[in-house]
């Protein structure tokens, strides 16, 4: 740590402790209360040992700080405070998760009632309920995961944006639909309410991803087909595996490939065996894709009601509007 010779070692040891629990991070008021003096502050940072990240906080090296370090750095220097939103989420899913825009601002949530200055690289969300909604035992304290995502939800530039944080958040098996649906209930003044609340019930019946979710609105419930069954399990061979959409009674499978680039080999073969499972059972297996559920959502459906009405299926598509082709 390299502090001065005057600290005590009963100091140094606390110090110690606290830097390693906070990923190397510290606050003026932290180092004062375990026994450091504003000129030991003043000699660490002349010396180059630690450096200032933000007013009143230090970290214990003088190189570029680390995401974490930031983290702290803002829960710290707002405090109390504790992550927020997206902030929240990453700390949670780790720096490997695709919602996170390098460079975008960390959020901190503070009380509803306070007023707090503004700090480059910050976003400051003041927030009801704050005590509660903090896990405070987390380091560093973070709003808790399900508020965060129904935050991240709500805030979402479009409807699409907010289907994707909702799926990939279940999807990741770090939250369920009925959490999120019950931390909802508790949120009366929220952006776009009646729509999430929507858009989970679906994710709670198996829609796992924004493009299942697609399939569901945009094809299959807007022209009237038949309700298909979502991420219905089978063993096949030993291997147990899920279904996009399963149409038992038309022994039809609908995979739907949500990839925009092309993958390996390895999983293009998974794929193929997955087609080729249902042939052998007797099922045909349809494999659809963006466009199809999207842009093109009314001739999929119609083209899709083509293929259940030749297995069984007896009734007829509906137009989703005037312009419908189906």
């Amino acid at each position: 740590m390299g502090l001065p010779a005057s600290v005590t070692q009963p100091a140094r040891t606390e110090v110690g402790r606290l830097l390693k629990a906070q990923d190397g991070v510290i606050s003026r008021g932290q180092a004062l209360t375990l026994g450091l003096r504003p000129h030991d502050l003043e000699r660490l940072v002349r010396r180059r040992i630690w450096a200032r990240v933000v007013p009143g906080v230090f970290v214990d090296h003088t190189g570029p700080p680390s995401w974490p370090q930031q983290a702290w750095a803002g829960v710290l220097h707002f405090g109390p405070a504790a992550l927020a939103g997206s902030s929240a989420v990453r700390a949670v899913n780790g720096p490997g998760w695709p919602g996170w825009r390098p460079g975008s601002a960390i959020e901190v949530a503070v009380a509803a009632q306070r007023r707090v200055s503004p700090l480059e690289g910050y976003r400051v969300v003041r927030t009801r309920d704050f005590d509660h909604r903090v896990q405070w035992n987390c380091r560093p304290p973070r709003i808790r995961y399900e508020e965060a995502v129904i935050d991240m939800a709500a805030e979402a530039p479009s409807d699409l944006a907010a289907t994707a944080v909702l799926a990939d958040a279940c999807g990741s098996r770090r939250t369920t639909a009925q959490r999120l649906l019950t931390g909802i209930a508790g949120r009366r003044r929220i952006r776009r309410r009646d729509w999430l609340i929507g858009v989970l019930n679906d994710v709670a019946e198996g829609t796992c991803s924004v493009l299942e979710h697609a399939h569901l609105t945009r094809v299959e419930r807007a022209h009237g087909l038949p309700r298909g069954r979502r991420q219905a399990p089978e063993t096949v061979g030993g291997r147990r595996m899920f279904r996009d959409v399963d149409y038992p009674d038309q022994r039809l499978v609908v995979e739907l490939d949500g990839r925009l680039f092309h993958d390996s080999t390895g999983q293009r073969e998974l794929d193929l065996e997955r087609d080729l499972d249902a042939a052998v059972d007797g099922r045909e297996s349809i494999r659809l894709g963006w466009g199809q559920c999207t842009d093109r959502a009314c001739s999929t459906a119609e083209k899709l009601a083509v293929v259940l009405r030749a297995r069984g299926w007896s009734g007829l598509p509906t137009r989703c509007g005037p312009d419908c082709s189906a």
